[in-house]
């Protein structure tokens, strides 16, 4: 298939929260602590709440920069391209790189809403994160229906305020809740306790998927802390690894058998590997350790139950039988270091190239909108949803490579992994 007569829909970008979120939102007596933008001395935008700063790194928005200018300091708002944090602009964006639906990962409240999960006030903190989720449901979802694949933060320590929320977004269309790789690691119950089952119970109840982004744990994969970056980022995917172990092995898998899990920018060339492992571990121990599948062995329920998702790995591409041609998607990563765009689609073009048309669909925006629910056809028809059309709607929009560095710090190169480890805030 070429590029041209593609339609994609990614289901991992990333979006900048601009400094207006939290306006009228929030009860008057909590409007005083709401989450602030504030720039810093040294012209840094940073985000303020209950006593913590947050920075944007300079690795979430890099869209549009030269590869020179990545790295991890601190950012500005006139330093990222537009479409990182103003919804417009970012249509446009996802219109020149051929991309009709998006689901947006949150930045600076953390993939799991960690964040709001520490304040101390509880009030506070369930009234800033509803706050945030009808913030990007009404206000970022809602300006262009059909184009974005609504997400809610999880109320982490209330599992049963959780559920409830849970329902209460589903009840305005949105059917996928971001998640942490590891609740233990974050000071709450492991997955396999049973302080989450009302949670799963009300995944499952509205269709609502378990959407788990890589790096969401608290913790990264840091072999030391004097080893290279390039260590870390090639490791990143083994905490995917490591939930996606958890959960299949675990109670939760048995006794919610609708619940369904995505596991957000975790690649995919890993998991055949990782499937021929947990078969025959289920063949060489299950009678000692009680595992039970109901006549099944783990890859069957793996990929009955498991999303994945790439955005280049043609080596995930060659296998994606072993994997699961139902349970593969395509994702942009959008503006974050590791996107194509706005050449993505030209890269999937090579990555799939002897793949038959109707194994690319699939992965490329059918079992995405199946997963979540999703009917962009509904608002835009589909021959107007294609790569080629939704460029050719926004010719002569700007995609050139642009330097947006103002020269306030100096580059680091060659920085270590524990310099990044400080900074992370997923």
């Amino acid at each position: 298939m070429k590029a041209d007569d593609m339609i994609l829909v990614s289901v991992d970008d990333h979006l900048v929260e601009p400094p207006d979120v939290f306006v009228g939102r929030l009860p008057a007596k909590f409007a005083e602590q709401a989450p602030k933008v504030v720039r810093t001395p040294e012209g840094s935008d940073v985000w303020t709440f209950n006593g913590t700063v947050i920075p944007n790194i300079g690795l979430n928005a890099v869209a549009g920069r030269p590869k020179e200018e990545y790295g991890i300091e601190p950012t500005s708002f006139e330093e990222m391209r537009p479409g990182c944090y103003d919804v417009h602009e970012r249509v446009k964006d996802m219109n020149a790189g051929g991309v009709l639906g998006s689901m947006c990962f949150p930045s600076f409240p953390g993939f799991s809403g960690r964040l709001f999960a520490a304040a101390e006030d509880k009030d506070l903190a369930l009234a800033v994160l509803r706050a945030y989720n009808d913030w990007h449901i009404d206000e970022w979802c809602g300006a262009y229906p059909g184009r974005f694949i609504p997400m809610a933060l999880p109320i982490l320590w209330d599992a049963e305020l959780c559920a409830a929320e849970v329902r209460r977004v589903a009840a305005k269309g949105c059917h996928s809740l971001t998640f942490t790789e590891n609740p233990a690691t974050l000071g709450y119950p492991s997955f396999h306790d049973t302080y989450w089952d009302p949670l799963w119970r009300a995944l499952s109840d509205t269709g609502t998927v378990l959407s788990i982004h890589l790096g969401s744990s608290g913790k990264l994969s840091v072999t030391a802390p004097d080893a290279p970056i390039d260590v870390m980022i090639t490791l990143q995917p083994m905490n995917i690894c490591q939930a996606a172990a958890d959960l299949l092995w675990s109670r939760v898998i048995k006794e919610f058998p609708d619940l369904r899990i995505a596991l957000s920018e975790g690649g995919t060339g890993w998991i055949p590997y990782f499937l021929d492992r947990v078969d025959r571990t289920y063949d060489m121990h299950r009678l000692w350790t009680g595992q039970d599948f109901g006549g099944k062995v783990p890859s069957e329920v793996f990929r009955e139950r498991f999303l994945t998702c790439f955005i280049a790995d043609p080596v995930g591409v060659k296998l994606r039988h072993d994997i699961g041609i139902d349970n593969i998607s395509w994702e942009c990563d959008y503006p974050h270091s590791d996107s194509s765009w706005p050449f993505a689609a030209e890269e999937l073009e090579r990555v799939t190239a002897g793949v038959p048309d109707d194994e690319v669909n699939k992965i490329t925006y059918e079992n995405a909108c199946r997963w979540y629910s999703f009917d962009p056809f509904s608002h835009l028809p589909r021959e107007k949803s294609t790569v080629g059309a939704l460029r050719a709607a926004v010719a002569g929009h700007d995609v050139s490579v642009r330097s947006l560095d103002q020269g306030r710090f100096e580059r680091q190169i060659g920085v270590h992994a524990a310099d990044i480890a400080k900074k992370a805030t997923a």
